[in-house]
Parts: structure tokens; C-alpha cells; sequence
């Protein structure tokens, strides 16, 4: 699968490099174009380290990734978020759009991200892996006391969900139903809750007991 990237920080150097890994070919790109072509040799190095079968990694403008990805992942900060979109052209329309964006301060349920991605772009969004920090999708495979993670997916369309879905798998991690595009706020919403518990040293993880307990 040919996977665009827009964004060259954090999230594109974990998420590609893995993808870069498991055998697909990702396109980077970033603000400075010099220090997203030395980011794409990064990872594209890493990602030989452990497969020989690698493509590697390269790396474009933001039109060029969009129009290069069959799926294209939008990975930048919240504030630069519409203009690197128009940067983009319309390469993103009718095609599978990742996004792993939370919002940068408190969370406004009233401006969610993910239908303004869908606005902006005309793609197919589909809201994933924005629950983890970045540490974690280094991770080979993100496995806690033996269970992989499960990662909630929430979006509209079929195909596009379905290419997600590989994508997450890739990872070692567990693709998991979340509902339509319109439940993307519950699931930005969550992140900004959790993250709240985390910088006030509770164990999210410990909020929620297991399924048979659930009362479902």
C-alpha cells in the first residue's frame, strides 16, 4: 500500500517507519523539505534494521504525499492544520484519510477535528490511533500483559475503514469498531480526558474493568 504522510514529526516517524516495516511505501512530508528528506533516511534506516523487504521511506511535498498515499495520514499540529489541507490541493478527495489529531489546549466538543478534516479535504476520514502517545506506536508490537492494543476506528466509509483496519493490524495491534465519523468527538473527547488523568499520575488504563465485568 502506498501510505502519504503530511507531517514529518513524531507521529509520521513512528507510525511510517513501522509501515515502512511491515513492507509498505511512505511518503513524508513537512514544513522544511531538507529535514523531511533526512527524516525519511532515519527512518527508512530503522526500518531496514529489523526487514530486508522494506521499501523505504521518501520524501515530498505536502501535495506530493497526498498525492502519492492511497491512504494519506494528516500528522500535523492543530494550528497549521487548514493551511498545510490547501497546501495539500485536492490529491485528498475520495481517498482514505487518517487522522490522529487531539487538540492543542482544552478540548472544545463544539469544534471537533475530524469532520473538519472531512470539509476541508473531501476525503474519506477516518479518526485512529490518536489515544496513544507517540512512544507507544514504537512499540513491536504494542503489547501490554499479553493483550495487544485495541485501537478505535470512527468513520463512514467501508473501504476506507477496511485499508485502516490493515493498517492497525501491521502494527500488531487490534482494529476496533468505533461508530461513524460522527463519533469521532467521543474518541477526541476521550483522549483529552485520559490525557488529563495521565499528567495527574493516574493509570487510565485502570479505569475500565474488563468486558465480562462491563454489564453488557
Amino acid at each position: 500500500m502506498r501510505i502519504g504522510i503530511l507531517g514529518a514529526g513524531g507521529m509520521a516517524d513512528a507510525l511510517g517507519t513501522q509501515w515502512a516495516r511491515a513492507g509498505h511505501e511512505v511518503m513524508i512530508s513537512g514544513r522544511d523539505a531538507s529535514a523531511s528528506v533526512a527524516r525519511a533516511a532515519t527512518m527508512t534506516a530503522e526500518a531496514a534494521r529489523t526487514s530486508a523487504e522494506t521499501p523505504g521511506v521518501r520524501a515530498g511535498s505536502w501535495a506530493e504525499a497526498a498525492a502519492f498515499g492511497e491512504v494519506v495520514m494528516v500528522a500535523v499540529r492543530q494550528a497549521g492544520l487548514a493551511g498545510v489541507l490547501e497546501s495539500a490541493g485536492g490529491a485528498l478527495r475520495g481517498k482514505p484519510v487518517i487522522d490522529v489529531a487531539n487538540a492543542e489546549g482544552p478540548y472544545d466538543p463544539a469544534r471537533p477535528i475530524a469532520p473538519l478534516i472531512r470539509d476541508l479535504t473531501g476525503g474519506h476520514v477516518v479518526k485512529a490511533f490518536n489515544l496513544c502517545h507517540v512512544d507507544v506506536w514504537r512499540l513491536t508490537p504494542p503489547v501490554f500483559d499479553g493483550r495487544p492494543l485495541a485501537v478505535p476506528l470512527c468513520g463512514d466509509d467501508p473501504a476506507a475503514l477496511a485499508a485502516v483496519r490493515t493498517l492497525v493490524a501491521d502494527l500488531g495491534c487490534t482494529p476496533v469498531d468505533g461508530g461513524g465519523l460522527d463519533r469521532a468527538v467521543l474518541l477526541e473527547a476521550t483522549a483529552a480526558f485520559m490525557i488529563g488523568l495521565w499528567f495527574g499520575g493516574a493509570d487510565a488504563q485502570a479505569v475500565l474493568p474488563p468486558v465480562a465485568y462491563s454489564g453488557v
